[in-house]
């Protein structure tokens, strides 16, 4: 399998973390899907990163849709329940963690791409706002649990831990761990992880 990524992106540390707590081979990759020249869109034509080159020559794209797939490969560290009300909570803590990053990520766009007499400061505190009101729900549903969801690691840890990663590596002064002292908690148990380690973001 090839993994089409950068090693920025949190979607695609995501499916890096999986892959690698599920000791799975692959080939990375990595594309810049903003350089004039990426060739993204012939693998994934909506243009965006990860996306999952199977050997057959088929792809998947989304990291959700990845992340599900490739924990059906091998029952190696199994991140999602079979089926039922566990696995839907698995799914929903997934989704709260990914809906954060697309807020704080349109943000970062937004902040980045557009100059600044373009920008709409109300848009941007809209989708700060869905930030901050998914670290406060993540924060609540955790409470003094030790996993997000049940009482093992799961796909819901994973996708936390990405999110919260590339939040204090892109907004450092966003105060998420004095505010979310159990998200803290949670974040740096998670980066003990030899997956975390080997797919901390960083500037090339």
């Amino acid at each position: 399998m090839k993994l089409i990524g950068s090693v920025t992106s949190p979607y695609v540390r995501k499916v890096r973390v999986v892959m690698a707590d599920k000791k799975l081979d692959y080939s990375f990759i990595q594309e810049n899907v903003w350089a004039a020249d990426t060739t993204i869109q012939q693998t994934n034509p909506l243009g965006k990163v990860p996306c999952l080159v199977m050997e057959d020559g088929s792809t998947l794209y989304d990291s959700r849709v990845i992340a599900e797939y490739l924990d059906t490969l091998t029952p190696v560290c199994k991140l999602l329940p079979p089926n039922g009300r566990d696995r839907a909570e698995v799914k929903v803590w997934e989704a709260l963690a990914d809906g954060v990053l697309d807020a704080a990520v349109l943000v970062r766009l937004e902040t980045t791409l557009r100059p600044e007499a373009q920008q709409s400061p109300e848009w941007i505190a809209r989708q700060w706002g869905k930030v901050h009101a998914g670290l406060r729900v993540m924060s609540e549903r955790l409470g003094e649990s030790a996993f997000s969801a049940g009482n093992h690691y799961s796909l819901a840890d994973v996708a936390v831990g990405c999110a919260l990663g590339w939040i204090a590596f892109r907004f450092p002064d966003i105060d998420w761990r004095g505010d979310y002292p159990n998200l803290a908690r949670l974040f740096d148990k998670l980066s003990e992880r030899q997956s975390f380690k080997d797919t901390v973001p960083f500037l090339a």
